[in-house]
């Protein structure tokens, strides 16, 4: 067995984007889990988190 990585985003991000694309009630449904999320959705919160990320690098923090 590897070892578990360490995810990238923290949990508190992920689920701000999931409320910000109306998934958070499947998650919080099913205690924090995003394994109901659809694909589609996981894909739409990671392009979220990417836009964000790039914004914060250009306002330079």
């Amino acid at each position: 067995m590897g070892k578990r990585r360490r995810g990238v985003m923290s949990d508190r991000l992920k689920y701000e984007l999931a409320e910000e694309l109306g998934v958070a009630d499947v998650v919080q449904k099913d205690g924090g889990y995003f394994g109901n999320v659809s694909s589609k959705n996981c894909g739409n919160l990671v392009r979220l988190a990417i836009e964000r990320a790039e914004r914060s690098m250009t306002r330079g923090y």
